[in-house]
């Protein structure tokens, strides 16, 4: 293939990707300046549907939340009409990130700088001194107030989630999920009123792709997690899909729990423990809520969001570029109001299998990091992606890479590679 359409030229080591498109990646676009520059750009910057907050966690009329899309912070605020606006952390007067606080309630927004004000919209309500003093300095006569406003992103909400775009979507939002994962979205979105659990964030030292593909990487987790594994949460011989819209851009991945019984599949895989047990066994035990059989659906929406079902814990993580080699994940567990307290009490349970700590991300964590270490330094080799085929399709088993295929494949489209 061509070199990249940028505004520099390729370097010697990103001069082409492999003559087949879907199934090597080439490793420096997991290490390179200007690759992280131009996804910046292009998808976070671009014309997509980035996940930025639940509406619970801003209920009332003046709270709002910081939040990222990509490496840029933005506020998700409600104002006196509960509408949600979603703003560029960015003071129009001279770029002060003027929000430090995570959440909180406010009846305008001042920059600490020079005291510019906004209203909950991000109109610019206040300039100090605009005219002056005692006949001297002062803004321009011609000086807007209505053309100098924070930056405003367009904003879609569906069901309590709330998702924004610096860029111009061609798509409303429920376009761009398409009907497949439309539906599963509005498996967990349904309509009932959401009640934030609580939340961790973690920085993990390996670029955000490698997040993207784990959580559309079936095949390792049959072989990675002793947990998931040992207790049957996330297993191979169990009955699963794996499942993309047209694009590719998005995938759902979907199991039924199983047993700790020695078989034809777990005796292949080292990470399985047959005589491992619990201290609680309540940790493990799911009830059923939605419509199916499937204990395990992990959906992810491009570009930063994966949708988190396992047994009954419920959780958004949203992807935070920090540069090429690192990313924050921000996990945000909830439930519904109409949760039983048993309930309550067993979403919060089966959180610690999640999180930096978690009796299974803390695998992933590790394993992203070692992938960074042997990638960087080998910016001219490239990934196999070839187990399934080579192909970007949906699966009824778990034997495949082809979710990460049709990652790969939408993210050339998009980034023009």
């Amino acid at each position: 293939m061509g070199p990249l359409l940028g505004d520099k030229p390729p370097s010697e080591e990103r001069r082409h990707w492999p003559a087949d498109r879907t199934s090597r990646v080439p490793f420096w676009i997991y290490s390179d300046p200007e690759i992280y520059r131009l996804e910046q750009e292009r998808i976070f910057a671009g014309p997509s549907w980035s996940y930025v907050a639940l509406e619970a966690e801003i209920p009332r009329a003046g709270d709002f939340k910081r939040s990222d899309i990509g490496d840029k912070p933005v506020i998700v605020v409600r104002d006196e009409a509960g509408g949600v606006n979603v703003v560029a952390n960015r003071c129009a007067h001279r770029g002060v990130a003027f929000c430090q606080q995570a959440q909180g309630n406010v009846k305008e927004f001042l920059c600490p700088y020079h005291q510019w004000t906004y209203d909950l919209r991000g109109n610019l309500i206040g300039v100090p001194f605009r005219r002056g003093y005692r006949g001297q300095g002062g803004m321009p006569a011609d000086f807007a107030v209505e053309a100098n406003g924070l930056q405003k992103l367009r904003v879609a909400r569906r069901h309590g989630a709330v998702f924004a775009s610096f860029g111009e979507p061609e798509e409303s939002l429920e376009d761009y999920l398409g009907p497949l994962m439309l539906g599963y979205f509005d498996r967990v979105f349904a309509g009932r009123e959401l009640v934030p659990l609580g939340g961790m964030r973690q920085r993990i030292r390996s670029n955000w792709k490698l997040m993207a593909e784990n959580i559309k990487d079936p095949y390792h987790a049959s072989l990675l997690h002793v947990f998931l594994v040992t207790f049957g949460l996330f297993r191979l011989d169990q009955r699963s899909s794996v499942e993309m819209d047209e694009t590719g851009r998005h995938a759902v991945l979907v199991s039924r729990k199983g047993e700790q019984a020695v078989n034809d599949a777990t005796r292949q895989m080292r990470s399985f423990k047959p005589d491992f047990t619990l201290n609680d066994a309540r940790l493990l035990d799911p009830v059923r809520e939605f419509a199916g059989d499937a204990t395990v659906v992990m959906q992810t929406l491009w570009p930063n969001l994966i949708i988190q079902q396992q047994s009954n814990t419920l959780a958004m993580r949203q992807l935070v570029t920090r540069g090429p080699s690192a990313f924050d994940l921000v996990w945000t567990f909830f439930g519904y109001a109409d949760d039983t307290p048993e309930m309550r009490r067993r979403r919060l349970r089966q959180a610690n299998l999640m999180g930096p700590s978690g009796y299974v991300s803390i695998d992933d964590s590790e394993v992203m990091m070692a992938s960074q270490a042997g990638i960087s330094p080998y910016p001219g080799a490239e990934g196999l992606f070839e187990m399934g085929g080579r192909e970007a399709r949906s699966e009824d088993h778990m034997v495949t890479e082809g979710a990460i295929r049709g990652f790969y494949r939408h993210y050339r489209r998009v980034m023009g590679i």
